[in-house]
């Protein structure tokens, strides 16, 4: 791995995490020391986290990470909406049945994941990342797929803004289920529906429970 994708992957994944917390400056001298590589890379680095939002440069207190708001989210799920909507349908148009009837039948027997002990939900969540990949792939539109994989990374920040409430991921788990099932079903109109509800109990959700970091 080159030198600036090992500091990029590095700063990425700290502040996806919230180890590097909103408005924590990121300094060049500091951040290559910690990583082990030289300033370069990590300027490289942070150069294409400000093209994703996740940094920002602040006037002489240099490069910084981005906040995220309550106005933030709700912008963030108008855009969920448009886009993950429209790929949902045309999923459904696209897409082979036969995956996504295999991740309707995994993803109903997703409550066995969020009850097995592990407090990150890995397999679980790996399981949606898979219901996510399979879609950017049914819809066969790469600017669409990048955009909602650009997307992403900003969700993963804004899932931990949210209570860890387990009555909400099961009912989650259903709803990605009903998601796949609809896809598989080749029901365009459905699946963008189940998308919307989704996203619309998720942003409920998350308002409800939002603590601040």
């Amino acid at each position: 791995m080159r030198a600036s994708d090992k500091a990029y992957a590095a700063l990425r994944e700290d502040i996806i995490e919230w180890r590097l917390a909103p408005g924590t400056v990121l300094a060049e001298v500091e951040q290559s020391e910690r990583l082990g590589v030289s300033r370069t890379p990590v300027r490289e680095a942070l150069s294409r986290l400000s093209a994703e939002g996740l940094t920002t440069a602040a006037g002489g207190r240099g490069v910084v990470v981005t906040d995220i708001s309550l106005d933030d989210i709700d912008e963030l799920f108008e855009l969920r909406e448009t886009l993950e909507g429209k790929a949902a349908a045309l999923a459904a148009e696209r897409g082979e049945r036969g995956i996504f009837a295999q991740l309707h039948a995994e993803l109903l027997d997703a409550p066995a994941m969020l009850n097995d002990g592990d407090p990150a939900r890995r397999d679980y969540y790996a399981l949606v990342g898979r219901l996510d990949d399979a879609i950017d792939e049914a819809i066969s539109n790469s600017y669409l797929a990048q955009a909602m994989r650009s997307l992403r990374v900003h969700l993963v920040r804004v899932r931990r803004l949210a209570a860890d409430d387990a009555g909400r991921l099961h009912a989650a788990a259903a709803e990605h289920a009903a998601i796949a099932e609809a896809i598989a079903s080749g029901k365009p109109k459905l699946a963008e529906a189940a998308t919307i509800l989704h996203l619309y109990r998720s942003l409920s959700h998350l308002k409800a429970t939002h603590t601040p970091h």
